[in-house]
Parts: structure tokens; C-alpha cells; sequence
């Protein structure tokens, strides 16, 4: 396989996964394994990633499911590179990558068809005055340029059928707005999970998972997972998402 200037291949050693990576564009973090690993996810049936990325969470998913996988990228230089990785770990019966607007998603996939919608859309809000990483690519897929928190949730609200599960990972300091904006698109949330860089600092990570058309009672707080000990090396739980057990 030929890759492009400033292509890599990654291995993801717990699941025994390869991913083409590119120092120009936005690369999977931790933020992918944990979203990965979170949600309750089907057997069989449909599975829909959206802001795709270059396609990692789909493909650590595609370990823990026979269901198929279809994964939304706007960047095409980053859905290209998502392509290159099912072939890459023969996935192409079970992975398919559209490079489209998600709100043009609906035009591929049908509506109320989907158990287990898995999003890492844009963290920060567009501020026409606030910073942005000059390199275009990372910008898109860091600042709400080309979507935001209502139209991800409207779109993936459409996607899924009745008590369809959603999964999103975002940042702490947006959890309210989250929590209000999934209400107000039928999603009704079930499980939170803080995640910090180590004990005593500030949440810098959080997982959310919802049901469409669900009860809201019920709602739970996860014990928090901690990335680093006190010897700043990975905890126990980190390790064995990246290098398995």
C-alpha cells in the first residue's frame, strides 16, 4: 500500500488494529478508545459514526461487533485515509466511509434505522473572535466551523430508531448544554462518565451515552477513570485499552 507524504501506519495493540495516520490532519487520542469502549453496542444491525474523523473509533469498534459500521467524514483528505484503513484490515465487508456533510447523511442512510449512533463532533463553540489552529484541517475538526452541538444531535435523532442508543464524547465544561440540547432532540440521557488527566486535577474528557425516545429516570454517574498516576505513567485501565490485557 502506497501512502502519502506525512502518512503513517499506527497499530492500536489491544485490538489489533491498523490505522493510516497523517501529521497534517487530525489524529485519534485517547478521546477515540474511550468512546470506542463505552457504549452498550449491538451484536448485529446498523452502527453509525459520525465526524468520523480518519475513521478510528469505527474501526476499534469493528473488534467487539458483527454489526455493519457506516462512519461520516466532511474532510476529505481524512476520509481518504479512513478508506485506506478498512482495506488495510480487510474490514470492507463491514465498514463503509461516506465523505459528506452529516447533515446530508440522511440521504445514504435511512432514518430511524440506526441502534448505536457514536459521535466526537467539534468541542468548541465557533467564536468569530476566538483562536483557531491555523492549519485548516485541525481547525474544522476542533471549532463548531462547519457544524455544531444542535445539528449533531438533530441528525443523529433522525438516524435512530426508537430507543436507539447515542454515544458522544465532548467536554466537561459543555455538559449542561449537552444535557438540555439531547432532551430537546428526544435523547434522553442514561450514563455519564468524567474522565481526568490524574487524581486531584480537573475532568478534561466526557462520555455521554443516551436513548432516543427513552424514560429519563434512571440517569447514572460512572466511577471517573484517571489517565495518569502519580508517577505520570498510564493507569491499569488506559494500558489495557492500548495494549490489551
Amino acid at each position: 500500500m502506497q501512502l502519502n507524504e506525512y502518512e503513517r501506519i499506527d497499530k492500536l495493540y489491544a485490538e489489533d488494529i491498523q490505522i493510516i495516520q497523517s501529521s497534517e490532519v487530525f489524529s485519534f487520542s485517547l478521546d477515540a478508545l474511550l468512546l470506542a469502549d463505552f457504549p452498550t453496542k449491538p451484536k448485529k444491525e446498523t452502527i453509525v459514526h459520525l465526524c468520523a474523523g480518519n475513521g478510528a473509533v469505527g474501526l476499534f469498534v469493528s473488534r467487539k461487533t458483527a454489526a455493519h459500521i457506516y462512519q461520516v467524514e466532511l474532510q476529505e483528505k481524512l476520509a481518504d485515509m479512513a478508506k485506506l484503513s478498512i482495506v488495510l484490515n480487510q474490514l470492507e465487508d463491514q465498514m463503509t466511509m461516506y465523505q459528506m456533510d452529516l447533515k446530508d447523511s440522511l440521504t445514504k442512510i435511512p432514518s430511524d434505522s440506526v441502534d448505536l449512533l457514536l459521535c466526537n463532533p467539534p468541542y468548541f463553540e465557533n467564536e468569530p473572535q476566538g483562536t483557531k489552529n491555523p492549519n485548516p484541517h485541525l481547525a474544522i475538526a476542533r471549532h463548531e466551523i462547519h457544524t455544531n452541538l444542535d445539528e449533531v444531535l438533530a441528525v443523529s435523532s433522525r438516524l435512530l430508531k426508537m430507543n436507539g442508543r447515542f454515544a458522544m464524547v465532548h467536554r466537561p465544561d459543555r455538559f449542561l448544554d449537552i444535557l438540555a440540547k439531547m432532551q430537546q432532540h428526544r435523547l434522553a440521557p442514561k450514563r455519564v462518565q468524567f474522565i481526568y488527566p490524574k487524581d486531584g486535577k480537573e475532568a478534561n474528557i466526557l462520555l455521554i451515552e443516551g436513548i432516543k425516545d427513552g424514560k429519563t429516570a434512571g440517569f447514572k454517574v460512572l466511577p471517573p477513570i484517571f489517565t495518569y498516576d502519580q508517577n505520570d505513567e498510564y493507569t491499569p485501565i488506559i494500558k489495557e485499552k492500548l495494549y490489551g490485557r
